[in-house]
């Protein structure tokens, strides 16, 4: 690649985009001689330097290290990279529309995504696809990747499959026309009790407002009163969504968020008279995985006490990025400005010490032992807007209520079944083989919840999966995780039946997080004295 075009083209357009864009005071005299001194290293090693240069990557890597010292989140990102980042911030991608797992050295379908194309021309969950486009891919050492490239392509755009089907003696053939495959971020959302919803968001993308308008408009429907709203292990996405999901809750002309930086003056967002959940009483889920648009969410909620707020205290990532395309298809995420709640607390946590450091934080938190960190955690004092409680900033979101972790069923048996892979290819195995017998005992889940149970032969089954990873079962591990064990296969299965809602139905009974709430809820009283 030519010097000039390399340099000129990457190097220059950057450094002129921030002085025309941010209104930089370099002088240009200075802005000149910086440049020339990165044009001369460049110029000097593709020249001398002992072996072939690879000048492409050269400059990717200058543009790297400008940006690691900066911040923890500013970021250049590859033309590539650009394409996997926005596939599921963009609300979907283009596809077949199939869950699958690899199972025994075949590919097996899972679930068809509903309204997919592969639903729409009957591939049904346990179908096996021996064939894509006449190439065997049975056997073969199949891995997710390659189902990926062989599946994934341009709407309109057709591929063949030749699929095994339970009770068929012959190979079935499908034409699948790939299209839009959407990809929720409202992961769950049902009644928890007869007058409280249960809404999960996996991350706030393009379509999370609304398909959280579509979820409390059918929870309002059955009669709810109240929310459990989980944002756990919820990394953020778009400011806008969050800010959509936030006016449902708030009265009209209530500070969201506001954003400010050096050379970005301050920018607020405010609610407006529009919105679904204006007066019932509201509980928040946070842990350690809420981050960016999640902790915006939260702490506009929590600052105007329209809500309590329930868990661990939230990453603490609330820096802006503004996203600079460059000519090739690339792209840097540089930051430009900090998220402030409405009480004037900064979400981003401190990075003074480095990015190590601060990505260690996380991890540290356990490691410390802080069992309440909430407590062990009291940065700057501010006060609520409505009802002026206390609030601490100093980075993330401190909940009202801090629940420590469980691990009491945790050990080192069960994560090395779940790390392994055991417990998923046993759930595969187990509905491979029983999953029309269960459709027709169960017609629906409420009978399954109410009645299915783990028996101990499953326990046994699974115990010799494990065996073939060289999982050692130990009895006193197995005691301790057993009644967890069953609890998530339990919750797999009925993924595997009806879906991600069912999952969340049999899992949630078992989270501290989800019954704290629910009791809290119950109670006006409690409620009430946590807000005031």
């Amino acid at each position: 690649m030519h010097f000039n075009k390399v340099v000129k083209g990457s190097l220059q357009f950057i450094f002129l985009m921030v002085l025309f864009l941010y209104g930089s005071n370099i002088k240009a005299q200075n802005f000149n001689q910086d440049l020339q001194k990165l044009q001369l290293a460049y110029k000097l090693i593709s020249t001398f330097y002992v072996d072939s240069v690879d000048n492409e990557k050269l400059v990717e890597d200058a543009i790297v290290g400008m940006l690691k010292n900066l911040d923890p989140h500013s970021e250049y990102l590859s033309q590539e990279e650009v394409r996997k980042l926005n596939e599921p911030l963009d609300g979907g991608f283009e596809g077949v529309g199939v869950q699958f797992n690899i199972l025994n050295d075949t590919l097996l379908v899972v679930a068809p995504i509903s309204g997919g194309p592969s639903e729409k021309v009957g591939i049904l969950a346990g179908d096996r696809i021996i064939y894509i486009d006449d190439e065997n891919v049975a056997g073969i050492g199949l891995t997710n990747s390659g189902v990926q490239q062989r599946l994934k392509g341009k709407k309109g755009t057709e591929v063949r499959l030749k699929i095994l089907r339970k009770g068929s003696d012959k190979l079935l053939d499908f034409t699948v026309e790939r299209d839009k495959i959407p990809i929720y971020s409202v992961e769950a959302s049902y009644m928890a009790s007869d007058d409280v919803g249960y809404i999960k968001i996996s991350q706030f993308s393009a379509t999370t407002s609304s398909e959280f308008e579509k979820s409390l408009k059918d929870l309002n429907k059955q009669g709810m009163k109240n929310l459990i709203l989980d944002l756990r292990g919820n990394p953020g996405g778009y400011l806008k969504a969050a800010i959509e999901v936030v006016n449902e809750f708030l009265d009209a002309d209530k500070l969201i968020v506001y954003t400010e930086g050096m050379t970005n003056p301050r920018r607020e967002y405010h609610s407006s008279s529009e919105g679904l959940f204006k007066k019932g009483k509201v509980a928040v889920l946070i842990n350690e995985g809420s981050a960016s648009a999640s902790e915006i969410v939260t702490g506009a909620i929590q600052d105007w006490d329209r809500g309590i707020v329930l868990g661990r205290r939230s990453f603490g990532k609330g820096l802006v990025q503004r996203p600079l395309n460059l000519q090739d298809g690339s792209m840097i995420k540089l930051t430009i400005a900090k998220y402030y709640t409405p009480s004037g607390r900064c979400i981003q946590k401190p990075y003074d010490k480095g990015v190590d450091a601060y990505r260690r934080e996380i991890y540290m938190r356990d490691v410390l032992h802080q069992e309440n960190d909430s407590v062990s955690h009291k940065g700057p004092e501010y006060h609520t807007k409505s009802s002026q409680r206390l609030v601490y900033g100093g980075g993330g979101i401190n909940p009202d209520i801090f629940i420590a972790a469980d691990t009491t069923g945790y050990s080192d048996y069960y994560r090395d079944l779940i790390a392994l892979g055991v417990i998923n290819r046993y759930v595969l195995s187990f509905m491979d083989k029983n999953r029309v017998g269960l459709k027709e005992r169960y017609s629906n889940y409420k009978e399954f919840n109410n009645s299915f149970e783990i028996d101990d032969k499953m326990i046994s089954d699974l115990l010799d999966e494990g065996k073939k990873e060289k999982i050692t079962s130990d009895i006193n591990e197995l005691e301790v995780s057993l009644s967890l064990l069953k609890n998530q296969l339990k919750a797999l299965i009925a993924r595997n039946i009806w879906g991600v809602n069912e999952y969340f139905q049999t899992i949630n009974p078992n989270s501290n997080e989800f019954n704290k709430a629910l009791e809290i809820l119950s109670s006006d009283k409690s409620y009430s004295n946590l807000l005031n």
